[in-house]
């Protein structure tokens, strides 16, 4: 067994979770149980990864979307107050590690996705309340756009987007794990020859053939599943508990 609030303190410092202006709160944001002998992780705290996370006999389930985002004035949902429910009823903690678990440089979604496709991290990139979240890595293999595309089908298990826009070869590409095609028009300013996000946007198409770069949309939860297993990875490990990812696919 291990203390909650041990746990939620050590990844409140890992991720530098109160320096970040976010959607919603970091860290803790449901107290159960005190003490703790298995954590759940998953991508989003929604109604079918908290009852897993119950059945599953977690007593703290962290996610990196949590309960909360957004404003919240206008009180609780029923689809809200649901998930509540399944996570006050169990007794279960429930914490969430949003931009802080994108923008770690070790252990965070861009980090973890540049490395599992064999690139390497040169400079901070993609400005989000206020700071970069994500990276600008170079190719070693200058691969093409329809390499890079077959490399990300292998590594997560589904074709990406492609809207081809760019150099034959890639040299560098900006990531931005998730919702990122915001920052696209940083990726042109900058001269990159791609552009990997997770969810398209309607503007993508154009803005990708205007800034002369390919733009990939690989999936949103596909490319978020790095970061907060590995975070659970680390938390099992230093506090001696189990642990568990719970998969809930999601084809956006």
């Amino acid at each position: 067994m291990a203390g909650r609030d041990d746990i939620i303190g050590f990844c409140d410092e890992l991720l530098e979770a109160g320096e970040f202006e976010d959607y919603g709160p970091n860290g803790l944001q449901v107290p159960g149980a005190a003490e703790v002998s298995k954590i759940a992780t998953g991508v989003t705290a929604n109604l079918e990864f908290l009852e897993r996370a119950v059945a599953a006999g977690a007593e703290l389930a962290i996610a990196h979307h949590g309960l909360f985002f957004g404003d919240s004035g206008g009180g609780l949902t029923e689809q809200l107050a649901r998930r509540l429910r399944t996570a006050l009823c169990a007794d279960m903690s429930v914490a969430g590690y949003h931009l802080p678990l994108d923008a770690h440089t070790e252990i965070g979604n861009n980090a973890l996705l540049c490395e599992a496709l064999d690139l390497e991290p040169r400079a901070p990139f993609g400005e989000v309340k206020g700071r970069p979240i994500g990276l600008v890595a170079t190719c070693p293999s200058r691969p093409t756009a329809a390499e890079l595309s077959k490399r990300l089908t292998r590594l997560l298990g589904r074709d990406p987007l492609l809207i081809e826009g760019g150099p034959e070869r890639i040299d560098r590409v900006g990531i931005v794990t998730g919702a990122g095609a915001s920052v696209l028009d940083e990726a042109g300013a900058l001269g990159l020859d791609a552009f990997l996000t997770g969810e398209p946007a309607e503007h993508a198409l154009g803005d990708a053939h205007e800034a002369g770069l390919h733009f990939f949309a690989a999936g949103h939860y596909a490319t978020e599943t790095f970061g907060v297993r590995r975070l659970g990875e680390l938390v099992a490990e230093r506090f001696e508990v189990a642990r568990e990812f719970i998969d809930v696919p999601n084809p956006i």
